[in-house]
């Protein structure tokens, strides 16, 4: 099967760094998904869960905060704040997470501190939704 290189880089660490033979990521206009020999593009990635196959066949997911997404010559470099594996995810601090920004979206003035608090209310309820995922699983 074709595949493509993929490097996904959070601030603080190499979250994958590899053969890919799919990609699906969340950006601005919905989710957007990479096969082996995509055309060349940059798209804004938003906070929320990716899924994608390795090499080897192998699903993987990982929860996203916003970032960027280079598509050149059939490699894939993926630029984000942070990246999560599912298992690594503390539930209660994201649902307590979720309960702050709720908090702070009801009880601000300011705009910017607002959308700060929107983004963290999104960001805590994709990790609730990846750890869902797979404790079905």
């Amino acid at each position: 099967m074709n595949s493509f290189e993929l490097e996904i880089l959070a601030a603080d660490r190499i979250f994958y760094q590899g053969n890919c033979r799919s990609l699906t990521i969340p950006s601005v206009d919905g989710f957007y998904g990479i096969m082996a020999n995509h055309e060349n593009e940059v798209v804004a990635v938003s906070i929320g869960i990716a899924q994608f196959t390795d090499g080897e066949g192998s699903a993987h997911t990982a929860v996203l905060s916003a970032g960027i997404c280079r598509i050149e010559d059939n490699k894939v470099l993926l630029l984000v704040e942070t990246a999560e594996r599912p298992e690594d995810i503390d539930r209660k601090k994201a649902e307590r997470d979720a309960q702050d920004a709720q908090e702070a979206i009801r009880s601000r003035e300011n705009a910017s501190d607002i959308k700060r608090a929107k983004a963290k209310m999104a960001r805590a309820a994709s990790r609730i939704s990846a750890k869902d995922r797979t404790e079905i699983d």
